[in-house]
């Protein structure tokens, strides 16, 4: 009886190493009025922690944090809770299909249908979300390639790191330049990207497949000299 009352108020664990992603989450399941976020994890441990500890919720993890799937089913299934894997982008959905989740979203899925996906599973249902669905994820992704062809390869570089959840004073360490200088480039970056703040534009970035492609690349540069030096 108690676990029936708790789905009325759809509680929701959040597991994913992208601190950004995370929030993003979190800021769209917290406007519903029967959703409310019980637990945010940023690692495997922590996420068992709370699976164990807040039973009958809704788990959304990444699929980034690579746990010990059969461990992980185990807990959830005997806290009597409802599991959602959200995969990169570009992972197989057939990769998860046959796990035994309730639901498998991809990074670039839509707020709406991510409210909806939560909603269906709650009352029961599963959900799959399908690659031919993700409208931005493929070669037609115009807004992405327009946006990429703007942005200089120095705020390619700030877009990865925000992504990566830096902040301000750590994005000038790693460029080597001064906390207002990256100030002023945040708000070239938005004015091309037409977003407002930092949390908008990993989003936008996540959303869009050729954006996040370069942003990846530029992330992996960096590693490489710093690596180097």
């Amino acid at each position: 009886m108690d676990d029936v009352k708790n789905y009325a108020m759809k509680k929701i664990i959040l597991a994913d190493n992208q601190s950004i992603f995370r929030a993003g989450v979190a800021k769209t399941l917290a406007l519903q009025d029967d959703i409310r976020i019980v637990a945010q994890c940023i690692d495997n441990e922590r996420l068992l922690q709370a699976v164990h500890t807040l039973r009958a919720s809704i788990v959304i993890f990444a699929s980034s944090l690579s746990p010990d799937m059969p461990e992980l089913l185990h807990a959830v299934r005997s806290a009597g809770s409802k599991l959602i894997v959200v995969a990169e982008n570009t992972e197989s959905l057939h990769t998860y299909a046959d796990h035994g989740f309730d639901g498998v979203v991809f990074r670039d899925i839509a707020a709406s249908d991510l409210v909806d996906c939560v909603q269906r599973i709650a009352a029961g249902g599963k959900y799959l979300q399908q690659k031919s669905g993700r409208s931005l994820a493929d070669a037609s992704d115009t807004v992405g390639a327009r946006v990429r062809e703007r942005l200089t390869p120095k705020e390619i570089q700030i877009v990865a790191l925000i992504v990566q959840g830096y902040k301000n004073k750590e994005i000038a360490i790693q460029l080597r330049t001064t906390e207002q200088v990256i100030k002023n480039y945040l708000r070239n970056i938005y004015d091309k990207t037409g977003v407002s703040d930092r949390l908008e534009l990993a989003l936008f970035t996540i959303h869009h497949r050729i954006l996040a492609e370069a942003a990846a690349q530029a992330g992996d540069r960096m590693e490489l000299g710093t690596a180097r030096a």
